[in-house]
């Protein structure tokens, strides 16, 4: 399943969700949103400890390709996960557009 960028600021603003963040550390350099928690892709697996069961999670990258890769991941190991939709090059479009893009 997955998220507009618009539903996910209204989810962060209003609910407990987790935002993950899936991208490579360079990428987190030139752009990120607040109060994420970063595990890059690859990692997932070896660090699904550190995720809660319990909350909705909301995944996210540079398109929205590899969240929802994720996020399909995260499901199957049992995660309430959603892929944020156009990720952050469309979360600097249309809710932040102070935000790096690349």
């Amino acid at each position: 399943m997955e998220v507009t960028v618009e539903e996910t600021s209204e989810m962060i603003s209003r609910d407990s969700v987790v935002l993950l963040d899936v991208r490579e550390g360079w990428e987190r350099d030139i752009c990120a949103i607040k109060n994420d928690v970063h595990i890059p892709m690859r990692e997932i697996q070896s660090r699904l400890d550190e995720l809660p069961k319990k909350k909705k999670i909301i995944v996210y990258c540079h398109t929205g390709n590899r969240s929802l890769k994720a996020a399909n991941f995260l499901k199957q190991m049992g995660f309430n996960a959603v892929s944020m939709k156009g990720g952050v090059e469309d979360w600097a479009l249309k809710i932040d557009g102070s935000m790096g893009r690349y």
